[in-house]
């Protein structure tokens, strides 16, 4: 049986938990699956949306760990980040991927199709199939509707640099699991 990961888990750095998330699974009120690929978002780092401080939008990533942080992208695409390190710090990790396990009928309604593998591809479809939206803002993970279980056995993590991103783009923050099918975007083999 999988634990279940407390807010406790995301007290640390982000560039820990982040890789850590690989294998875990993600439920939003039953629906979800294995996480596949995240990307990691320090608050030292010009592509975070705290680098610049506080506001209206991001003040959930400022404070204590273990809570989601939810935000429309480009006006059209929810997106879910995990809130890691101590209150105060604003790091989090972008759920860019999962391989759906639970409630493939409803996720395939929500998003119009049959391909299990584009179901939760990108940080927006997963957001979509699992109907995450700005009203989860500020949610704890280790309370309903959410449940977070860690992974079970060994899982091989990947990294690379971060995609859909123009600052701090070369930084090797986007974690994924080897060879899933169910990767945003697949990772390119070091040369």
């Amino acid at each position: 049986m999988q634990k279940r990961l407390s807010r406790s888990f995301f007290r640390r750095s982000v560039h820990q938990v982040a890789p850590d998330l690989i294998g875990a699974t993600l439920l939003f009120d039953g629906i979800g699956g294995r996480i596949v690929e995240v990307e990691a978002y320090h608050h030292t780092d010009p592509a975070a949306h705290s680098y610049r401080g506080p506001t209206e939008r991001n003040v959930v990533m400022f404070g204590p760990p273990g809570y989601v942080y939810v935000y429309r992208s480009y006006g059209i695409h929810w997106c879910v980040n995990l809130v890691c390190e101590p209150a105060g710090s604003a790091s989090a990790v972008l759920l860019r991927a999962i391989e759906p396990t639970a409630g493939l009928a409803t996720m395939r309604r929500r998003r119009g199709l049959a391909d299990e593998r584009l179901l939760c591809a990108g940080p927006g479809r997963l957001c979509e199939a699992l109907g995450i939206t700005r009203k989860q803002n500020g949610f704890a993970l280790d309370a309903p509707p959410f449940a977070l279980f860690g992974r079970q056995g060994t899982v091989e993590v990947v990294a690379g640099p971060r995609i859909g991103i123009t600052k701090a783009a070369d930084k090797p923050w986007r974690y994924g699991l080897k060879g899933s099918p169910f990767l945003s975007k697949k990772f390119s083999s070091p040369a």
